[in-house]
């Protein structure tokens, strides 16, 4: 038998509580994905710190956590 573990959390994301529910590791890099941001127009902010692109794989989201996505916008 195959055990599967299923996480329920919150995160509050620009300013507003979502809630998720998943049975894998919930990555800022697959939180970014979720909301269709593009990765080289967007600055994200976790828990206060700015995180490079290149640890959004690495950091899972935990209950609580607050995240922040300013999105980067050319104009002449």
């Amino acid at each position: 038998k195959m055990k599967v573990s299923i996480s329920f959390f919150y995160v509050f994301f620009n300013g507003q509580l979502y809630s998720f529910q998943t049975y894998k590791r919930f990555t800022l890099d697959n939180l970014k994905t979720f909301f269709s941001y593009k990765k080289n127009l967007v600055v994200m902010e976790y828990n206060g710190k700015i995180i490079p692109p290149q640890n959004w794989s690495n950091i899972t989201l935990k209950n609580l956590d607050k995240i922040e996505i300013l999105t980067i916008v050319g104009g002449g």
